[in-house]
C-alpha cells in the first residue's frame, strides 16, 4: 500500500491516465461552471424584478429544499441504477432549466414566481446530481489513484467557482438569455460527456427498496465513526463560522472597498483552495489524515477569528485566502474518507447525506451569522464563529478518537 501512494505521489496527473475520469472531470467543471452562471443570473434578474434581499435569500434556500425532501430518494436511486446515467439524465434536466429561464428572460416577467419554480425542478436536478457524481468517481479510477482524483476533481469545482460568476456577470450584462442559453450548452455537452463513458463496474443495491434500505446512509453513518465524525464535524464547524453571507458588510462598511472589493474578497478563499488542490494533486497526504483534517480545522477557525476583527482590507484578503487553503485539506480529507471507506453499494445513500449536511451547514450557518451579527454587530458575530470552529475541532478530536487516529486515506491501518 505505501508503494502505491508513493508511485502515485510521483505521476501527479496519476487519475487522468483514466479516460473515464477524464471525461467525468470535465462534465463536472463545465456543470458547476453553468451553475454559477446561472445562479449569477438569476440573482440579478430576481433583484432587477423585487428590489428585495428576502428574495435574493430565497433563491438559495429554495435550490436547497429538494436536496433535503429528497435525500432518501436520491441516495437510493444512485445506488440501485447507474450513477452514470442518472448524473447525465440530471445534467439534462439542468440544461431543460436554464432554457426554461432563457424563454422567460424574453416574456417580460411582472415577478419572480416563475422563476422560483423553475429553481425547484434546477435544485431537484442538483439534488440527484450531487449523490451520484459524488459516488461515480469511485468507480472510475483504483483506490490508489482516488485522492489525487479527489484534488482534481476540488481544483476543477473551486476553478468553476471563481470563474463561473464572472461569465455569468458578463454574460448577463451582454443579455439575460445570453447567460441562460450559454449555460444550457455547457450542461448539454456536460450531460453528453457523462453518457459517453463506458458503463464502469458498480456494486448496485439489490434488496427490496424498505424503509431499512432507504434510511441504510444514515444508518452506516452513524455505526461508521470516522465517517460520523468526518461529515459532522464540517457540519458543525461551517455552521458555526460560515462568514461569507457577511462580506458585503466587510466590503462595503467595514474595509470600505466597494463592489469590486466584493468580488475580491469572494474569489480569495477559492484562490487559496486552488492552489492547495494542486498541491495535493502533487504531494497527497500519506500519513497521519484524521489528525491533518483536524489541524486544519483549527487553523481555519484561528483565520476566521483574524479576519473578524481585521480593518486592513490587504490582510482580509490574505486571512479569506489562507481560510480557503485550510478549507481544502478539509475537504480533500472529508471525500476521500467518505467514499473510500463506503461501501460501493452504500455511497449513493451516504452521499445524500452529506450533500444535505454540507447545504444545511451553508445556508444555516449564513442565516446563523446574519442573525448574530444583527444582534451583537458582525465583527463579534464573526469572531464567536472563528473560535466555535477552534473549539468544535478541539471537541471532536476527543468525541471521535476513530478519526484522529486514521492514517491512510486508502486503508483502514
Amino acid at each position: 500500500m505505501t508503494a502505491d501512494i508513493e508511485a502515485t505521489s510521483q505521476n501527479h496527473y496519476a487519475a487522468f491516465r483514466h479516460g473515464a475520469f477524464l471525461r467525468f472531470w470535465a462534465a463536472r467543471f463545465l456543470t458547476t461552471f453553468a451553475a454559477q452562471i446561472v445562479s449569477v443570473a438569476v440573482g440579478w434578474q430576481v433583484y432587477d424584478l423585487t428590489r428585495s434581499p428576502f428574495d435574493l435569500g430565497l433563491v438559495g434556500v429554495i435550490q436547497f429544499i429538494p436536496s433535503l425532501l429528497l435525500v432518501l430518494v436520491t441516495g437510493a436511486v444512485s445506488d440501485r441504477f447507474g450513477r452514470r446515467l442518472i448524473m447525465g439524465l440530471a445534467s439534462f434536466l439542468e440544461a431543460l432549466c436554464a432554457l426554461a429561464l432563457f424563454a422567460l428572460a424574453f416574456r417580460g416577467l411582472s415577478g419572480p414566481l416563475p422563476i422560483f419554480v423553475v429553481l425547484v425542478v434546477f435544485g431537484t436536478a442538483r439534488a440527484f446530481f450531487g449523490p451520484a457524481s459524488s459516488s461515480l468517481v469511485a468507480n472510475l479510477v483504483p483506490a490508489k489513484d482516488f485522492a489525487n482524483a479527489v484534488a482534481w476533481n476540488s481544483s476543477a469545482w473551486q476553478t468553476a467557482t471563481i470563474v463561473g460568476p464572472v461569465a455569468g456577470g458578463l454574460l448577463y450584462g451582454v443579455a439575460a438569455g445570453a447567460a441562460y442559453g450559454a449555460a444550457a450548452l455547457l450542461m448539454l455537452i456536460a450531460g453528453l460527456l457523462v453518457l459517453s463513458i463506458p458503463k464502469p463496474e458498480q456494486r448496485t443495491a439489490t434488496e427490496k427498496p424498505t424503509l431499512d434500505t432507504l434510511f441504510a446512509g444514515f444508518g452506516y453513518i452513524r455505526r461508521e465513526k470516522v465517517v460520523l465524525g468526518a461529515i459532522s464535524l464540517d457540519l458543525f464547524a461551517v455552521l458555526l463560522s460560515g462568514a461569507t453571507a457577511l462580506l458585503p458588510v466587510y466590503a462595503r462598511d467595514i474595509l470600505e472597498l466597494g463592489p469590486w472589493g466584493l468580488g475580491m474578497l469572494r474569489a480569495a478563499p477559492s484562490v487559496g483552495a486552488i492552489f492547495v488542490a494542486l498541491w495535493l494533486a502533487r504531494r497527497p497526504i500519506r500519513d497521519h489524515a484524521g489528525l491533518m483534517m483536524l489541524i486544519a480545522v483549527v487553523v481555519w477557525g484561528s483565520l476566521t477569528t483574524v479576519f473578524g476583527v481585521s480593518t486592513f482590507p490587504w490582510l482580509s484578503i490574505a486571512m479569506l485566502a489562507l481560510m480557503g487553503a485550510a478549507d481544502m485539506v478539509s475537504v480533500y480529507v472529508r471525500e476521500t474518507l467518505i467514499q473510500l471507506w463506503t461501501p460501493d453499494e452504500l455511497r449513493g445513500r451516504v452521499n445524500a447525506v452529506n450533500q444535505v449536511f454540507v447545504g444545511a451547514s451553508n445556508e444555516v450557518g449564513e442565516f446563523r451569522a446574519g442573525m448574530m451579527a444583527a444582534g451583537i454587530g458582525t465583527m463579534p458575530a464573526v469572531v464567536f464563529g472563528g473560535v466555535g470552529a477552534v473549539a468544535v475541532a478541539g471537541l471532536w478530536a476527543w468525541l471521535f478518537p476513530e478519526l484522529r487516529k486514521v492514517r491512510h486515506l486508502n486503508s483502514r491501518a
